[in-house]
């Protein structure tokens, strides 16, 4: 009965480790999963800007896909793994041994520790990965409805742009008139401002010949003295040059 015994826990063990291994490999692969999840829904949404508006944006992905059979894997083997922990807590109540029966405890409370771990993990990657797919799916919408939005008065928002440009540039060209009209009207100051300073100065000079009239006369008395002078002169050598031309031709 012994030998029965031990065989009879050694192979739910077997089963056990298997299970786990299993688990582990699974729980690190959903894992996975969740945690590109977002990045994929991304890409996924950015591609959808450009499909047609009836194709759901995350609903029959692969990811979700991959993410039900994960999810249903693992439930079935953490139901086989609480099965199995049940025959172990059985075979332990009825192996009669109380040495056999204290290792066998604490086996069977290991691989519960385990169980209760995987379980555990299990619910809180499924919590996260489904509120990452919520958010998802209310950002895709959200997408979905500003795309269609933008599809719908797409016209009508190019209109208004050319409009703007339009009324931009209008403004751009009154600015520089405006700016025209200034340049011109300081320039027109600025001649005003000197004619003013001309006629101002001609008139002093007016004023000044009219004031000293004597002097005006006496500089053209002297100018005309000096032109008689000049004549007297040049008579004068004239007639020297011709006396003595004669002179000397005698």
């Amino acid at each position: 009965t012994f030998v029965d015994t031990s065989n009879g826990g050694d192979h739910l063990r077997k089963q056990a480790r298997q299970l786990e291994n299993e688990l582990d490999l699974k729980l690190v692969s959903f894992s996975k999963l969740c945690t590109s999840y977002s990045h994929s829904s991304a890409r996924e949404g950015r591609r959808d800007r450009y499909s047609s508006d009836t194709t759901p944006l995350l609903n029959g992905s692969s990811q979700d896909r991959m993410f039900e059979t994960m999810a249903v894997e693992i439930e079935q083997l953490l139901g086989r793994l609480t099965g199995i922990n049940d025959k172990m807590a059985e075979y332990t109540n009825s192996a009669g041994v109380p040495s056999l029966n204290a290792a066998l405890m604490h086996t069977l409370q290991r691989h519960r520790d385990i169980l209760q771990d995987y379980t555990h993990e299990f619910h809180k990657t499924k919590t996260n990965f489904l509120a990452v797919r919520e958010r998802e799916n209310l950002l895709g919408s959200v997408r979905k409805d500003i795309e269609s939005y933008k599809s719908g008065s797409g016209v009508n928002n190019r209109r208004t742009e050319l409009f703007l440009k339009e009324h931009e540039h209008l403004r751009n060209s009154d600015r520089l008139i405006e700016e025209t009209i200034s340049i011109a009207m300081a320039t027109k100051e600025n001649m005003t401002s000197q004619r003013g300073i001309l006629k101002s100065i001609q008139s002093k000079m007016n004023t000044l010949a009219n004031r000293f009239p004597a002097v005006n006369n006496l500089i053209q008395r002297i100018n005309l003295r000096k032109r008689r002078d000049s004549l007297i002169l040049g008579g004068v050598i004239g007639i020297c040059t011709i006396l003595l031309l004669l002179y000397a031709f005698h």
